[in-house]
């Protein structure tokens, strides 16, 4: 009996154990902040729109293409959106220092409030806790004819460069993403998705 019941109270601890360490895994994961970083290497029809600010900046034969493949009912773009992930789990404040390993973040893209594209990372991504900003690039080829056609030649270019021109910024860009974070007792996928903007860490 008494035997019995030494081995029912280390089956509690073990057990109570497990749970503290599980509860405090999930106290970790949910304190990474996340928000959409900076627009590189914005592409349309294969021409940079680096340093250009207004249609006019475009050479005579950019232009060509440009409205050639307009006429043809495409104009596939593509450029890296960089996300900033900021693990704070560095073991002040009364929290475990703990890195974050990300085995998938999966997302969906909206340009100018219109959802377009989803994907997720090609690998894993290590946040460490330090506090600091660990940039995840996601690398994005979309044909803007598909979603915008409706807003014409002129409108989608002027798109394009507010998002990757000389003055561009991610402003026109939120991302919906479901991060799925490794832990001692298997991967956490988030319950929901995180709305990701530029002005601000999510929470």
């Amino acid at each position: 009996m008494k035997k019995l019941f030494s081995i029912s109270i280390v089956l509690s601890l073990v057990i109570s154990g497990i749970q503290c360490s599980v509860y405090e895994a999930m106290t970790n994961l949910s304190r990474l902040q996340f928000k959409v970083g900076d627009v590189n290497g914005f592409q349309i029809n294969g021409i940079s729109i680096s340093g250009k600010s207004k249609i006019s900046d475009f050479t005579p034969i950019d232009l060509l293409k440009l409205s050639s493949s307009f006429a043809q009912g495409t104009l596939p773009a593509s450029f890296v959106l960089n996300v900033d992930a900021k693990n704070p789990n560095d073991g002040t404040g009364g929290y475990k220092k703990s890195d974050a390993t990300l085995q998938n973040f999966k997302w969906r893209l909206f340009l100018d409030d219109k959802e377009t594209i989803s994907g997720d990372i090609d690998q894993p991504v290590v946040v460490p806790g330090t506090g600091d900003v660990t940039t995840i690039p996601l690398r994005i080829n979309i044909d803007l004819m598909k979603f915008f056609k409706d807003k014409g030649y002129e409108s989608i270019i002027n798109l394009a460069l507010a998002l990757g021109g000389y003055q561009g910024s991610s402003s026109k860009i939120s991302l919906y993403a479901t991060p799925t974070v490794s832990s001692p007792f298997g991967n956490i996928t988030y319950p929901g998705e995180l709305k990701l903007i530029d002005t601000e860490f999510s929470k």
